[in-house]
């Protein structure tokens, strides 16, 4: 994989690896690894909601009326 970045974007990853003595590859992995953990549990969450709306829908139409 290659990863192309903007002359910003490469630059602002310089710094970020400089300022945490990390190499620019270390932070660019850390980086995608948080981004697909933080949208895999917002997809579990979707799907647990789901679950709730289609499981629960009598008992919460009846606190919505409360």
């Amino acid at each position: 994989m290659t990863l192309r970045l903007s002359d910003d974007e490469a630059e602002a990853l310089r710094r970020r690896a400089e300022t945490e003595q990390r190499s620019m590859q270390d932070i660019a992995r850390t980086a995608v690894r948080e981004y697909v953990e933080r949208h895999d549990r917002d997809d579990d969450v979707d799907r647990a909601a789901a679950w709730v709306t289609t499981n629960f829908r009598e008992a919460l139409d009846r606190l919505g009326r409360a």
